[in-house]
């Protein structure tokens, strides 16, 4: 690199680093203006309006019911609530309550004070001003130094401005009448929710413009992850998981699905292998459950015909990925097989489309809210998902170059690349791939008929990542017990799973499927923490 280059790299580095110095000392400056106009304005000794404002005392928050209790009880106690979504135009000039959170405040003068109130990810904004009976300056400036974050009640008339709103998702204004501090915010937060709802699009075309806007990185936000999840990408990926846990019980219960809850404490491991979090129990070693497989077979054999859970999933894995977590939410099914495993993938099949169909018109607001910070194309599925063999798939890979063992799994890259072909083949980012190596599957899956190297197993894959793995079980007592053995696993550990078989067990199947998976591959997302409340991976046991 010649030194012409590198003088050009330290300018361009220089002059970054000036216009953030120069970005914070304005932020400084815009803080320290506001700070002196709301202490400049003018506090008479006694305010007649002074009962339209203020903090709400406690004991009017201790579910009190007695109307002299204070301002704020008299006030509301008559009042309905109106949600901030819910404000429009058809309210015009109409009287309404709102509770939300002080977004941002901005004093303009002794008489005027704009407040933004965000409730659930929706904004509007509300105009305090003297000029409006019952408010006083001190009621403004009462106002005007409300904290960030802080829960406000606000009482006040709809009126339709002249312009669009910019700073606010509701095209109206409120013109405030009464006003109270239900709980106050610390002054100063550990992250701004202005800044943790900013995009990674425009945190760069700031900085090509010379702006270097703050950018929140991931440990931050889940070490203050109860501010995090305000942002409206939060509250709508949040939003959408509470809908894919809703369609996927509905459907199963409209095809005769029984849901049932099963043990999280075991004896022994559900799934093989080491990564199981052991304890003690009692004296007795235990674990905690990998999934509830064994359990929900149990319960095929004890006559349910069709059963599914929503419940915690443990694996003791040390993944440090973008999609593995230590403790997810497992969407869990099991049925009785008729004639063949394929009615299994049936069920997968009808159940995803109907849950993609589902999210794509209930969750238009939601998903947009995601868009805006995380930008992603809509998922592209077909009405009848497509079902391709392993060895369909190996042949596909092979075709382009990319030698994979036939009888081994698919590594990560393989699986994208596979996605990427389908995509480009078939017009689909959601596919089964069954008959999967024995090799490669649970002790408790069914070889297949033909070629005992094979299985009647399937793995469901969206965007070219795994989401499911389902399999048509082993039900033959004796044949499960050899199997188990061959996988190293202790049968005395799982005695009683396997007796369960020798009462009588009906051919069956099912699969699994991580809710924080879905929701991350619908929407696009880069990383499963951002689709988990409070994630549990090998570094992070808090909050």
């Amino acid at each position: 690199m010649s030194s012409e280059s590198e003088e050009q790299q330290l300018s361009k580095k220089a002059a970054k680093k000036e216009a953030a110095k120069l970005e914070k000392l304005r932020r400084r400056q815009e803080a320290a203006s506001l700070a002196s106009s709301a202490s400049s304005l003018s506090v008479e000794e006694e305010d007649p309006h002074s009962s339209n404002y203020g903090d709400v005392s406690l004991p009017e928050l201790k579910s009190c019911s007695q109307a002299d209790a204070g301002n704020w009880i008299r006030v509301v106690a008559s009042m309905d609530w109106t949600q901030v979504r819910d404000l429009n135009q058809e309210l015009k000039d109409k009287e309404v309550l709102i509770r939300g959170r002080a977004h941002t405040t901005r004093p303009v003068s002794k008489n005027m004070a704009f407040l933004v109130v965000r409730e659930k990810g929706f904004t509007v904004q509300c105009l305090v001003s003297t000029q409006s009976e019952g408010v006083s300056r001190q009621m403004v400036k009462f106002v005007a130094g409300v904290n960030r974050e802080s829960i406000v009640d606000v009482i006040g008339v709809v009126s339709i401005p002249a312009n669009p709103i910019k700073g606010a998702t509701q095209q109206v204004d409120i013109l405030v009448k009464k006003l109270y501090c239900v709980n106050k915010a610390l002054p100063t937060l550990p992250i701004n929710i202005e800044d943790a709802a900013r995009s990674d699009v425009e945190i760069e075309t700031a900085l090509q413009g010379g702006v270097q806007l703050p950018r929140v990185n991931q440990d931050t936000r889940l070490n203050f992850r109860v501010l995090d999840i305000r942002t409206p990408a939060n509250q709508g990926i949040f939003r959408i998981q509470c809908q894919v846990g809703t369609i996927f019980r509905q459907f199963l219960l409209s095809e005769d699905f029984v849901e049932i809850h099963t043990p999280k404490l075991i004896a022994g491991s559900s799934e093989g292998g080491s990564a199981v979090f052991k304890l003690d129990y009692k004296g007795q070693p235990a674990c905690l459950a990998q999934s509830p497989q064994l359990h929900k077979q149990m319960s095929i054999c004890g006559d349910f015909g069709r059963v599914f859970e929503i419940g915690p999933v443990f694996r003791a894995e040390d993944s440090y990925t973008h999609r593995h977590l230590c403790e997810f939410t497992g969407l869990d099914v099991e049925m009785e097989i008729k004639k063949h495993y394929s009615e299994v993938m049936d069920i997968v099949d009808r159940l995803f489309v109907a849950m993609f169909d589902s999210l794509n018109e209930r969750c238009q607001k939601e998903l947009e809210a995601v868009g805006r910070q995380y930008p992603f194309e809509p998922l592209k599925y077909k009405p009848i998902t497509l079902r391709l063999t392993f060895e369909e798939g190996v042949q596909m890979l092979k075709d382009a170059g990319v030698e994979v063992d036939p009888l081994g799994d698919l590594n990560t890259e393989s699986e994208r690349k596979l996605g990427q072909l389908v995509l480009e083949k078939y017009g689909t980012e959601f596919y089964i791939l069954h008959r999967y190596p024995l090799a490669v599957r649970p002790f408790y899956t069914m070889p297949c008929y033909d070629n005992s190297l094979y299985s009647n197993s399937f793995d469901v894959f969206i965007r070219g990542e795994e989401i499911i793995s389902g399999a048509q079980r082993v039900h033959v007592p004796e044949f499960l017990a050899e199997r188990a053995q061959a996988c190293g696993i202790d049968v005395n550990t799982i005695s009683t799973y396997i007796d369960s078989f020798r009462y009588g067990a009906p051919p069956h199947g099912g699969f699994g499927v991580g809710l924080e998976r879905v929701v991350m591959l619908f929407c696009g997302l880069g990383n499963i923490r951002k689709t988990s409340l409070f994630p549990r991976d090998p570094q992070r046991l808090t909050p």
